[in-house]
């Protein structure tokens, strides 16, 4: 999920506010976030701040929003901030993963250490969790000072566009069992 003004596989250099694993260091790391559904990147992006006994969307939450499916060219290392790699840091995910926006100075310190990070003399691409909003689906946050400049291709087959009838009309479909009406 991205602004239609940045191509899916492009890095936020570090415009915006802080997220859970976003900006540390100066000049700050770009981040790049990312689920493996889509439900999850709409859970993640337009539905984040949506209660989850329901509410609206409005059009500022997603006209010019794009959903991109990429594909990795080449493996990537991921620290788990999920099942036992959260078991192996002794936290639990109500500590880092599933957490209110106003702990994310703390969460942004984990994102940090998995950027320095190294084992066997290699340093990770970014973190993987399970997404907040999305459960069953993980989320990945990856930094883009260590994936290769062509790790992420964007698959020209698929994409939507929320301020296109068809894709807003899957927004509206996909939001009305989650009890969340998209307002026009």
């Amino acid at each position: 999920m991205h602004g239609n003004t940045r191509l899916g596989n492009e890095f936020n250099p570090g415009a915006g506010g802080r997220t859970r694993f976003a900006f540390f260091l100066r000049p700050p790391v770009p981040v790049l976030y990312a689920a493996t559904t889509e439900e999850a990147a709409i859970s993640e992006s337009i539905l984040h701040d949506v209660p989850a006994a329901g509410g609206q969307v409005r059009p500022r939450d997603y006209q010019g929003r794009v959903v991109s499916r990429l594909k990795t060219t080449t493996d990537l290392r991921l620290v788990s901030f999920h099942g036992l790699g959260l078991r192996q840091l002794g936290i639990e995910p109500r500590q880092l993963t599933d957490t209110e926006s106003i702990h994310y100075d703390r969460t942004v310190q984990w994102a940090e250490a998995a950027h320095e990070f190294e084992r066997q003399g290699r340093r990770a691409h970014g973190t993987s969790w399970m997404s907040r909003r999305c459960n069953s689906d993980k989320a990945v946050m990856l930094f883009g000072d260590r994936v290769p400049a062509d790790a992420l291709a964007i698959d020209a087959s698929y994409g939507r566009a929320f301020d296109l009838p068809a894709d807003l009309a899957w927004l509206s479909d996909f939001c009305a069992p989650l009890h969340i009406d998209v307002v026009g």
